[in-house]
């Protein structure tokens, strides 16, 4: 049986909880380079498609969440006007086309599951772990499940909760549902603050899903979905 360490006491696993965006699912062509070129171009922007990687690297660099960890959506609106601009766009045009990409977000059909994420669920169902799902969006977490045939026990978007990532509510909250004390748990996500810092505040093992090797000197990544159970197991 797999285990959690913690000060006091070895207590079993239970459950594992998942980010979603970039971690079991991304974004589909609308939201990816050509997507935003597109969408500039509609706009009179000339977005160079080659830019953005970068551009958005930069952009969740800069990324400031509400000072209290309240759902924002106007956080996510800049941080999309930061993308444009790294990819070439200035003027009027480019508040407009990021509130038509942030808007498209909102879409589940507008993503595309990670072939790792279904034989990932499937196994830890067969380990009969519970699953829940964690992620700072407004996107309608049900609708998303559904649109992907997802076999998950609980989930949690921030645009409902009201609280984003790494707030310990949000975690509280799907913890609540599943009915498990967060040393029972852990959690999976590609944000060093959001998902892995925000989980082991409350006392939870948390891993760093790195699919694009960002983070070499780290011990506690991934470098994908697939070397999920053998950590679990080695927990």
């Amino acid at each position: 049986m797999t285990t959690l360490s913690g000060p006091d006491e070895i207590r079993p696993l239970r459950a594992v909880l998942f980010d979603v965006d970039f971690t079991l699912c991304k974004p589909g062509p609308l939201l990816g380079p050509e997507g935003y070129r597109r969408a500039g171009e509609r706009r009179g922007l000339d977005l160079d498609p080659q830019r953005y990687v970068d551009a958005r690297a930069a952009a969740v660099e800069d990324l400031k969440h509400h000072p209290e960890l309240q759902h924002d959506e106007e956080v996510w609106i800049r941080f999309t006007e930061d993308i444009l601009r790294g990819m070439g766009g200035e003027g009027p045009g480019v508040r407009a086309v990021a509130l038509e990409i942030v808007k498209a977000w909102e879409h589940s059909t507008n993503f595309e599951l990670y072939e790792d994420a279904p034989p990932i669920l499937r196994e830890l169902r067969r380990r009969r772990l519970k699953i829940g799902l964690v992620s700072n969006t407004s996107r309608d977490l049900g609708q998303f499940i559904d649109t992907f045939s997802l076999d998950v026990d609980a989930w949690i978007a921030s645009g409902a909760h009201g609280k984003v990532k790494p707030s310990p509510s949000i975690f509280l909250a799907v913890l609540d549902s599943l009915e498990v004390e967060p040393s029972e748990a852990v959690m999976v996500g590609d944000s060093i603050e959001d998902d892995v810092e925000g989980a082991r505040s409350l006392g939870m093992r948390a891993f760093l899903l790195d699919r694009e090797g960002r983070f070499p000197g780290r011990d506690d990544t991934l470098p994908d979905l697939y070397a999920l159970p053998a950590a679990l197991s080695a927990a």
